[in-house]
């Protein structure tokens, strides 16, 4: 049976005292889900510490707490992460958005002018969070999004719906295989997998609960990223831009596989913790005959 909670400040308390074994951040989960549970800010819980929530809403925020302290993460519970300042649609069926990936779209926005007509492609766009993003502050791009799963692009539509962008063509396949042998992009971003299959941190956390599709990647967690390599020089104008996402310790390993494939320019952009986070690669000449 749920605890009685006969005021948000009670309930707020609880649901710490609750979570606290199980996060490291007990108040700002508890208050985030509480918030949602009310239709409410954090402001509200400050303001209103007496009020009472309705039966309907104590019994979300408890089954919401439960979930949490089962170790469900948070973005699950309420359908939503920001990302890049706006509200982006999740579930179980998408990986969760990350700051790092913010990253990977200030180095993309920075290569194309907001007003140059390039044409875009994000590979493995999952809920959409890179191409949606390319779309609304580049509005003159055209954007190709392609993901393997038709669960991850129903998620992606929706948030190209969501922020008015009508300029994303979706694709459901591997990497470039739902594309026309000759078309070519001014711009190839990915956030692939990039974990390997036996990483112990996937059974830890947050990634417990994502997709194994979004995060493990061969032996190595190098396969995807290898194979994004290898094709994007089909289907990149030359002088387009490759920019890739991958692990703090991948950088060097792939840099020589771009460099074997004969990209230029190569080079490694930090996070916010200063690991190098984005890879970034030019493809200098005509698309190769194999």
């Amino acid at each position: 049976m749920n605890p009685p909670i006969p005021t948000l400040e009670q309930a707020l308390q609880s649901a710490i005292d609750r979570l606290a074994p199980f996060t490291d951040t007990p108040r700002l989960d508890a208050e985030v889900l509480l918030c949602h549970s009310l239709g409410r800010d954090r402001a509200y819980l400050r303001a209103w510490p007496e009020r009472e929530p309705t039966p309907g809403q104590a019994g979300r925020f408890w089954d919401w707490i439960e979930q949490r302290a089962a170790g469900m993460p948070i973005a699950y519970l309420i359908g939503e992460r920001e990302f890049w300042l706006r509200d982006f649609i999740v579930r179980p069926g998408v990986l969760i958005p990350r700051p790092e990936t913010e990253l990977l779209v200030e180095l993309a926005l920075a290569r194309i002018s907001i007003q140059e007509s390039a044409a875009i492609l994000d590979l493995g766009t999952g809920s959409g969070i890179i191409a949606v993003t390319l779309a609304a502050e580049r509005p003159r791009a055209s954007v190709t999004a392609i993901d393997l799963s038709p669960e991850a692009l129903a998620v992606a539509r929706e948030n190209a719906v969501r922020h008015g962008v009508a300029h994303i063509r979706l694709l459901q396949g591997a990497w470039f295989g739902p594309l026309a042998t000759d078309e070519r992009f001014d711009l190839v971003a990915s956030n692939p997998p990039y974990i390997a299959e036996r990483d112990p941190h996937l059974a830890q956390g947050d990634l417990r609960f994502e997709p194994a599709l979004a995060l493990a990647s061969g032996p190595t967690g190098l396969d995807a990223l290898t194979t994004i390599a290898a094709g994007a020089r089909h289907h990149l104008k030359p002088g387009g831009h490759l920019l890739l996402e991958h692990g703090y310790d991948q950088a060097a390993a792939l840099a020589d596989l771009l460099a074997a494939h004969g990209y230029a320019d190569i080079a490694h952009h930090h996070d916010l913790q200063g690991h190098p986070r984005t890879t970034t690669a030019l493809w200098p000449g005509l698309a190769p005959s194999a």
